[in-house]
């Protein structure tokens, strides 16, 4: 984790709240703190522990302000459903507007006294009051706590309703999915795999694969944009599978669309989901779309679901997997009707496997669609060398086109290993007969020589490609059968 993706997810947040979007300001808000909170696990200066300190307590305060907005909003939409024309005045009418306009609350960062009691609230997305203790329950009860004394004066004139807001407010920071009793652990398990912090991968990192992104787009990031348009049989997908050889950047889509989307992201592992004790392992998979559905919007991504949810009837089958196969195949056919009514509470499956024929048929019916990420195409590869080789000296004999020719049949992991041994070949043929003293003793200057085309032919010749014809067969030969892009 860095400095700078601290920063830029502090700017996302505050640019989402100045636009009124204060759910998803929230959402970033919350990633901030916990990437704060771990950062200040690695600080040992003193001095620069309690700035951050300090930087916390801001931005706790910074998403205080958000949800006491969010809570305002929603005070004003149970007031206006009894009845339209006699419950609201004349001011009343006006004032929706007025709060829809509001500025963004991460502005007046000074102001520290009706909200001081938001720096006990930690992240929704922590493991428990580790550091912070959480507010108690008597300040959403009506009381006033001792924090608020010296304020009574200054906020008299709407004392009544700052009151309930500030209620309401608590009341919406102490969101967080808890079952509490024998399930707190199995929780605590689950949350460990919501990506918080940002993967840093971009669509533009992904080289080729344009039907796959085009395709992800339209199933996560546009009911998101669009959800009057994303209703009925237009409703978004509730699964998508994609399909490939090892190596062509299935996993790698799925960290793009954890940083593009902004939803709430589950990395799911078949490790996620077992347990040696009777039971827990279904109970798990019940948890995680009960969590997902209270975090919606949320992506769950499952990598290599053929060794959890295989072909059922097999002689060896244990009794176990055939449960917690079941359980994911109820929980999955009931996550559509969440996203059907309002795309933001949707929950799409993403799912990846190298091994199709092996996944049980209900699951491949319940994800609907099916996409095939084959190997990279000839201009792929080129934007696959350029991706690779964008930080690395390159000599003026290095022909990229030239060098992609040659790698056809290889994965994108393929084309990576050989850009890695390539880079390293410079480097052992200046340490070559030196002895352990001098290579130590070696200046950043001495170590400055670039990578040439004949390092590139070098290393083509030993690595070899990873995925054979037979294998591409197969694949190809599945997705014309159960394809659906």
């Amino acid at each position: 984790m860095s400095l700078a993706e601290i920063n830029e997810n502090v700017k996302l947040a505050r640019e989402y709240a100045l636009l009124g979007n204060y759910s998803s300001a929230v959402v970033c808000y919350q990633g901030v703190l916990e990437q704060i909170k771990k950062y200040l696990y690695s600080v040992r200066d003193t001095s620069l522990l309690q700035k951050w300190q300090q930087v916390l307590q801001e931005i706790n305060e910074e998403t205080k302000q958000v949800r006491e907005i969010m809570a305002t909003l929603e005070s004003f939409q149970l007031e206006s459903t009894p009845s339209k024309p006699s419950s609201f005045g004349q001011e009343n009418d006006i004032m929706p507007v007025h709060v829809e306009h509001r500025p963004s609350p991460c502005v007046p960062r000074k102001s520290s006294g009706p909200h001081k009691e938001s720096k006990g609230h930690g992240n929704r997305l922590s493991a428990g009051p580790r550091n912070q203790p959480r507010p108690s329950p008597r300040v959403v009860n009506g009381e006033k706590g001792k924090p608020q004394k010296g304020k009574e004066k200054k906020e008299n004139p709407s004392k009544p309703k700052d009151d309930k807001n500030k209620a309401e407010g608590v009341e919406t920071e102490v969101k967080r999915f808890d079952r509490g009793g024998e399930d707190r652990d199995l929780i605590e398990t689950l949350e460990r795999d919501i990506i918080s912090q940002n993967p840093n991968v971009t669509w533009d990192d992904i080289a080729d694969l344009e039907e796959a992104k085009k395709l992800l787009k339209e199933a996560v990031v546009l009911p998101m944009w669009m959800p009057e348009f994303f209703k009925g049989i237009r409703r978004p997908w509730k699964g998508v599978l994609m399909v490939g050889p090892p190596g062509t950047g299935k996993t790698l889509l799925a960290k793009a669309v954890a940083t593009e989307c902004r939803t709430t992201f589950f990395n799911v592992s078949s490790s996620t989901l077992t347990s040696k004790y009777r039971g827990e392992s279904e109970k798990l998979v019940r948890l995680l779309f009960e969590m997902a559905r209270f975090y919606a919007p949320t992506t769950i991504f499952i990598d290599e679901i053929d060794s959890i949810c295989s072909r059922r009837g097999n002689s060896e089958e244990h009794e176990a997997s055939r449960r917690v196969k079941a359980e994911l195949l109820v929980q999955m056919d009931g996550v559509g009707g969440t996203s059907e009514n309002d795309p933001s509470k949707m929950v799409m499956v993403l799912a990846a496997t190298n091994f199709p024929w092996d996944i049980d048929e209900a699951l491949r019916r319940r994800l609907e669609k099916r996409i095939y990420i084959p190997l990279p195409s000839a201009k792929g590869r080129v934007e696959l060398l350029k991706i690779n080789l964008k930080e690395l000296e390159l000599a003026n004999d290095v022909n990229m086109d030239k060098i992609a020719e040659q790698m056809e049949g290889y994965s994108g992991a393929d084309i990576t290993n050989v850009c890695r041994d390539a880079s390293l070949m410079a480097m052992r043929r200046r340490i070559e007969g030196l002895t352990p003293e001098e290579i130590r003793n070696l200046s950043k200057d001495e170590m400055h020589m670039p990578t040439t085309m004949a390092d590139f032919e070098t290393a083509l010749r030993k690595v070899s490609k990873s995925v054979s014809a037979a294998d591409l067969e197969k694949y190809e030969k599945w997705i014309a059968e159960f394809g659906s892009c």
